[in-house]
């Protein structure tokens, strides 16, 4: 194993409990960042190269807002490439096909998967596995989704809605590329975000918050002035897939907002 792989297996492992812990702040702050933006206009947002929007569905108001405010980091849409679209589509079968069983909740539970905050309701539930987190850093593979995606329904708690899939944070963008075209699909990172302190956690519920991942602070600075906690990035390379959709620039939607199962 040479320098860098160990560096990654190691930082994994911060990274799994990291997105089993952080990841439930994470979502309610993004819960109360959504009920927020139903309300604003979509659009472009400052620090977003909204390039191509038109191919890949449109950006939902959480992700607009994240990255408004200088907390989200999406990798711009290059040239098509001969034979991209083909290998995109290869990739969503080989997901479709492995993820079937997991349409039972239950046999994700038995495989390892952990529910993110289970007893918090939220219209999307993350199963997150903490083995194919740590494999997910040295290579892809398909049918090993970092999470599991899931969608509260009037009918149905855990219907399967699509996956997560995650690689080092120092990945380069032709590395990104090398598993999923970047010309069908943009992977993102969560930037910059300041965490409040104990005693002013209220704020991520204030109208115009400080903190969190739709907070207006977004240096180093700022937040030490303000006696948060400054993170350069959270969590790693990031993408959804959502297999089941029937239009195909639906499949690697960057709007988490509405639902993609039907």
């Amino acid at each position: 194993m040479n320098e860098r792989q160990n560096w990654s297996v190691q930082f994994s492992f911060k990274v799994t409990l990291a997105l089993t812990l952080t990841f439930g702040a994470l979502l309610m702050t993004a819960l109360l960042g959504r009920a927020r933006q139903q309300d604003r206009q979509k659009g472009s947002m400052p620090g977003m190269d909204m390039s191509g929007m038109r191919d890949m569905g449109d950006v939902g108001p959480s992700m607009s807002s994240m990255a408004g405010n200088g907390h989200m980091y999406m990798t711009p849409l290059r040239p098509k490439q001969a034979g991209d679209e083909e290998k995109a589509k290869a990739v969503v079968g080989n997901v479709k096909a492995g993820i079937e069983r997991y349409k039972d909740y239950r046999k994700a539970l038995a495989d390892g998967y952990v529910i993110a905050n289970p007893k918090v309701k939220q219209p999307q539930y993350h199963f997150i596995n903490g083995a194919n987190t740590r494999e997910a850093d040295l290579h892809f593979d398909p049918s090993k989704p970092t999470a599991l995606l899931y969608r509260r329904t009037p009918m149905q708690e855990y219907k399967l809605e699509g996956v997560m899939y995650t690689t080092s944070p120092d990945a380069t963008e032709d590395e990104l590329n090398e598993r999923i075209p970047l010309s069908i699909a943009r992977w993102h990172r969560h930037i910059n975000v300041c965490w409040a302190p104990a005693d002013r956690v209220k704020d991520y519920q204030a109208a115009h918050p400080k903190f969190g991942m739709f907070g207006s602070i977004s240096t180093k600075e700022a937040c030490t002035a303000e006696r948060g906690d400054f993170r350069p990035y959270m969590f790693t390379w990031m993408i959804h897939i959502f297999p089941y959709e029937p239009d195909f620039k639906e499949v690697f939607s960057m709007n988490d907002d509405v639902a993609h199962v039907h």
